[in-house]
């Protein structure tokens, strides 16, 4: 896996859940970004939004997130009226994180840690630390400022408000408000890891579940829960899982939990 660096990618767009639904409903196979924001501009569908606004959304935000990968933004299209808005929103999440690795580590290293410490809340410091902290560590390709680091900070608090990880205030301090990943999630999920190539135990311990909180362990019970339902056949031995996976592909997996 090429290195990784923290970017102010954020600024151009936070969860987007609206946007990111309107653009579904516009977007078709082979769109490439221009052609996605003429449509976009065309359609009207967006009306208070600006037509440079509009371009960096989709250049910033939904290409990196979704159109990297064709057949991601197939699947995610194909979730819009299968899935609760909640659901949604935690797929939206999912490919947000992915795609802002500061995100992604800041969830991992700091909210996760902070809520299984007991603590209620959160703050811009404890962001503004965290950057720090990879400024430190070489994670910026180049020195951030003062000011763009407290600007990042707010972005990441917000992006995880508006997936509702926290309260959705403008406060500087704000609560924690973890929800709790959806059977279809966790479903959707393994099965993605499943078809990206990886063996059982890498599934299990793949770094995207830590995304929603989950530790290895929990995700090894999470699927033997989930077994119940017929999505996989799971043996476990000690640290060595065995799944008997039920479905050939994802248009299957969508089919099922939709």
């Amino acid at each position: 896996m090429p290195e990784q660096y923290y970017t102010t990618q954020l600024q151009a767009g936070l969860g987007l859940k609206e946007e990111t639904k309107g653009l579904f409903e516009l977007w078709a196979p082979g769109m490439n970004t221009q052609q996605l924001c003429d449509v976009a501009l065309e359609s009207g569908s967006f009306p208070n939004v600006t037509a440079r606004r509009l371009r960096n959304i989709v250049a910033e935000c939904f290409y990196p997130r979704y159109l990297r990968n064709e057949e991601v933004a197939h699947r995610v299209k194909s979730l819009l009226d299968v899935l609760s808005s909640t659901e949604l929103s935690q797929i939206f999440y999912l490919y947000t994180s992915r795609s802002n690795y500061i995100l992604s580590e800041f969830v991992k290293a700091v909210y996760w840690q902070k809520y299984a410490s007991g603590y209620q809340s959160i703050d811009i410091e404890h962001a503004k630390e965290f950057i720090e902290q990879g400024l430190q560590e070489g994670k910026m390709k180049k020195p951030w400022s003062e000011t763009t680091i407290k600007r990042v900070s707010s972005y990441i608090l917000g992006c995880l408000a508006d997936y509702g990880f926290l309260e959705g205030t403008t406060r500087k301090e704000r609560k924690l408000t973890p929800p709790r990943v959806s059977d279809k999630i966790k479903v959707y999920l393994a099965y993605e890891l499943h078809f990206s190539g990886l063996g059982d135990n890498a599934v299990i311990n793949h770094p995207d579940w830590q995304l929603f909180g989950l530790t290895n362990d929990d995700v090894r019970e999470e699927l033997k829960a989930l077994a119940v339902n017929r999505y996989w056949i799971i043996q476990a031995a000690g640290d060595v899982v065995q799944i008997s996976w039920a479905y050939n592909n994802m248009e299957e997996v969508i089919d099922v939990i939709a």
